[in-house]
């Protein structure tokens, strides 16, 4: 059987079992690379050196056992109570949680600004007894829209910007026109509108006595520390991966007398999830069915700059439903370039239309971003069941609104 074929029909498969969840994330990847491996498409090689992106286990890795310290030092506690006193009613409360992991998330690993926010958001909706699913959904979509707010939000922004020379204001302000960064500030306004509008019966009002709350200092410092650690390490030209790495020895040694119960609460199934993912996306991106897409694209014969401006962007939204966006991105630059060229327009309107869809369309999935599943992990182990339908209800019309937003401004300010 043709190699494409075979890659094509085990990435089907592991996504099928993952958003059925019929089986274990884990099982669904692990299996699949286990195919791969096996039939030699994917060598152990390439799988460890290219394939697994060590960085992205680092961060969760070392998150998660700050997260547990950040829990037992009740700092949670502390910022539960002072968001709740401010802001008197639920749906404002989850909505101050979504824009303020969203700002962190324009300056940070997205996987680390979920671990850190989900102990605020646990004990928030246990202080006012609702359900954590929507809070946990609500702070993962929110962390993932805002990858093209800043150059560093995300890997595929900073890819962009490496391969066209751009620099870091200009994502504000380029060519004398709005930048992609000031036009996806304005989508992720028209997102949060569609969470305000789904928790507008939220209404519970916050209604808590005054407790004196003693934060471990240590716990606090560490987030102190780490949080800042991660956003400046790039810079350094330190990988995120040992910031991870180094948060997370330093979590165990201070709270050492717990660690077979951080290990036993740490989420394993997510983590390999993750871990086979990687190397079930590599396969795809190595076999050369997205270089056929992409050929497929530039042959399309279609003339019109607004036409493949929404065909680039709505695309791209699709493909990172159930792909990885760095891949799609190295791939999708010079498709971008060719098509501009052949049709006769300036590429950039086609090469952020490509970066929007790709950053936020993650949200539509629950596997779609390493954020989402996480952020899924995290509810599984607080017995909550992640039924897809409930999922998609929350985060179709956050990730439509957002990017359609921006593609509209794409089309008045760009296709000029």
């Amino acid at each position: 059987m043709n190699e494409k074929i075979i890659v094509l029909l085990i990435f089907a498969g592991c996504y099928s079992l993952a958003l059925s969840r019929k089986v274990k994330l884990a099982y669904a990847s692990l299996g699949a690379s286990a195919l791969l491996l096996a039939s030699g498409i994917l060598k152990i090689e390439d799988a460890v050196f290219n394939a697994i992106k060590w960085d992205v286990l680092g961060i969760y890795w070392g998150f998660m056992m700050v997260s547990f310290v950040f829990m037992k030092s009740r700092m949670p506690d502390f910022i539960a109570m002072k968001l709740l006193k401010m802001v008197r009613v639920e749906k404002y409360a989850i909505l101050s949680l979504c824009a303020l992991t969203a700002f962190l998330s324009a300056f940070m690993e997205n996987v680390g600004v979920v671990l850190i926010m989900a102990p605020v958001a646990i004990t928030v909706a246990k202080l006012l007894d609702s359900s954590l699913f929507r809070y946990m959904i609500a702070i993962a979509i929110s962390s993932n829209v805002v990858t093209t707010v800043t150059m560093v939000a995300d890997p595929p922004s900073l890819i962009l910007a490496l391969e066209t020379g751009m620099k870091p204001l200009d994502f504000y302000w380029f060519n004398g026109r709005p930048g992609l960064g000031t036009l996806t500030i304005v989508g992720v306004i028209a997102a949060m509108s569609t969470l305000l509008f789904q928790f507008r019966n939220m209404n519970k009002k916050v209604e808590i006595e005054t407790e004196k709350i003693y934060v471990t200092k240590g716990a606090s410092a560490l987030f102190a520390l780490g949080v800042p650690a991660l956003a400046i390490a790039p810079e350094l030209g330190i990988k995120v991966g040992i910031v991870g790495f180094a948060v997370g020895a330093i979590a165990l040694y201070m709270r050492r007398q717990d660690i077979k119960e951080m290990l036993f609460e740490f989420d394993w199934n997510s983590f390999l999830f993750i871990v086979g993912i990687f190397m079930v996306i590599f396969s795809l991106s190595a076999s050369g069915i997205l270089m056929d897409f992409s050929g497929f694209l530039v042959k399309s014969g279609f003339k019109d700059p607004a036409f493949m401006l929404a065909f680039v962007t709505w695309v791209s939204v699709a493909a990172s439903s159930f792909m990885d966006n760095v891949p799609y991105t190295i791939l999708m630059i010079p498709v971008c370039r060719n098509l501009a060229e052949i049709i006769g327009m300036s590429a950039w309107p086609l090469l952020f239309g490509m970066l929007v869809g790709t950053g936020i369309g993650g949200n539509i999935t629950p596997v779609g971003a390493a954020a989402n599943v996480f952020a899924c992990g995290i509810l599984e182990k607080h017995g909550y069941k992640i039924v897809l339908k409930e999922y998609l209800k929350i985060g179709v019309p956050f990730s439509i609104a957002a990017v359609a937003t921006v593609h509209i401004l794409l089309q008045i300010f760009w296709l000029k």
